[in-house]
C-alpha cells in the first residue's frame, strides 16, 4: 500500500525504519502529549504492531517520507482505538518535530482520511488526543472534523474526539 500526497509518500513500515522512528517518538518534545517517550522496545513493538494491523485490518499506521528527499519523517494511517470505551477508526500522526508547522501532517492526514472513504466500509472516522494537544486537534480541524466530546481519560487527564462523517467529507469534497 502506497498513497502520495504533492510533497509526501506514505508506505508501509519495514523494519529498517526503527532508528528514523526511534528518534521521533523517543524525543521527550514530541512525545510530551504521552504518558512517555517510548524506549527501543516500545518502538520496535510499535513498528510490529502496525505490520500486524496490516495483515489483520488491511490498514495501519504508515511510513511518512518526503517526496523530495526520501527522509523518513514520522507516520500517520488509521488504526482501531479504544476511544471512550468505544473500538474505533482512529486517523493518528507523529510528525519529526523539526518539520512541525509546514502542513505535512495536515497534508498526510487528508490522504488517509479519503483514503478511507474511498476503501472502506467506514461511515464516521475519529481523532482524539490529549487536550493540551493543540497540533493535533489543529490538524483535525484542518481535515474537516469537529470536536465531537471530550472525556476524563486516565492516561490524558482529559482527551478530545474529533470525527468527520462521510456524508460531510463527501459534501466537502463537492466545494
Amino acid at each position: 500500500m502506497v498513497l502520495e500526497t504533492d510533497r509526501l509518500t506514505l508506505r508501509e513500515y519495514v523494519t529498517e525504519d526503527f532508528d528514523a522512528l526511534f528518534e521521533i517518538v523517543s524525543d521527550i518534545e514530541t512525545m510530551q502529549h504521552y504518558p512517555a517517550p517510548f524506549d527501543e522496545d516500545k518502538t520496535r513493538s510499535w513498528i510490529q504492531w502496525n505490520l500486524d494491523n496490516y495483515k489483520k485490518c488491511g490498514f495501519g499506521l504508515w511510513a511518512v517520507v518526503l517526496k523530495e528527499t526520501g527522509e523518513f519523517i514520522g507516520d500517520c494511517g488509521i488504526t482501531i482505538q479504544d476511544i471512550d470505551g468505544e473500538m474505533l477508526p482512529e486517523i493518528g500522526y507523529h510528525i519529526h518535530k523539526k518539520y512541525w508547522r509546514k502542513g505535512f501532517a495536515k497534508e498526510a492526514a487528508r490522504a488517509v482520511r479519503d483514503w478511507v472513504f474511498l476503501n472502506t466500509q467506514y461511515d464516521i472516522i475519529y481523532s482524539y488526543m490529549k487536550y493540551t494537544n493543540v497540533g493535533s486537534y489543529s490538524t483535525a480541524l484542518a481535515n474537516g472534523m469537529k470536536k465531537i466530546k471530550e472525556y476524563q481519560d486516565p492516561k490524558n487527564t482529559i482527551s478530545y474526539v474529533y470525527a468527520i462523517t462521510r456524508e460531510e467529507w463527501k459534501k466537502m469534497k463537492e466545494n
